[in-house]
C-alpha cells in the first residue's frame, strides 16, 4: 500500500484530471503514467485549463515553461505530469507538517 501522501496527492489531482478510481496495486508510478495521459490530452485538447491547472496547483511558471520548451517533445507530458504530481506531494506534506 502507498504511503498517505501518495495516496492524498493523488485524489488531489484525480479531480482536476478526471483520473479513474484508484486501483487496490496502486503505486506512484502508475499513478504519474496515468496523469500523464490526462496531461497529454489537455496539452492537445484544452491547453488553456491546463495551465489553469498549473497554476492553481502551484507549479511555477519558470518550471512550466522549462518543461514545455526544453523536455523532448514525446516527454513533455511525463515531465509535466511529474512535477505536478512532486509539487502537489511536496503541498500536501508541508501542510500535514504545519497543521
Amino acid at each position: 500500500m502507498p504511503d498517505n501522501s501518495s495516496k492524498d496527492t493523488f485524489l488531489f489531482l484525480k479531480k482536476d484530471f478526471e483520473l479513474p478510481e484508484l486501483a487496490e496495486s496502486f503505486d506512484e508510478d502508475q499513478a504519474i503514467l496515468m496523469l500523464s495521459k490526462a496531461v497529454s490530452q489537455l496539452l492537445d485538447r484544452d491547453f488553456e485549463r491546463l495551465l489553469q491547472i498549473c497554476y492553481r496547483i502551484d507549479l511555477g511558471e519558470e518550471k512550466l515553461k522549462k518543461i514545455l520548451h526544453e523536455s523532448e517533445p514525446d516527454s513533455v507530458s511525463l515531465d509535466l505530469a511529474r512535477a505536478l504530481w512532486e509539487r502537489q506531494k511536496l503541498k500536501i506534506e508541508i501542510r500535514k507538517r504545519y497543521s
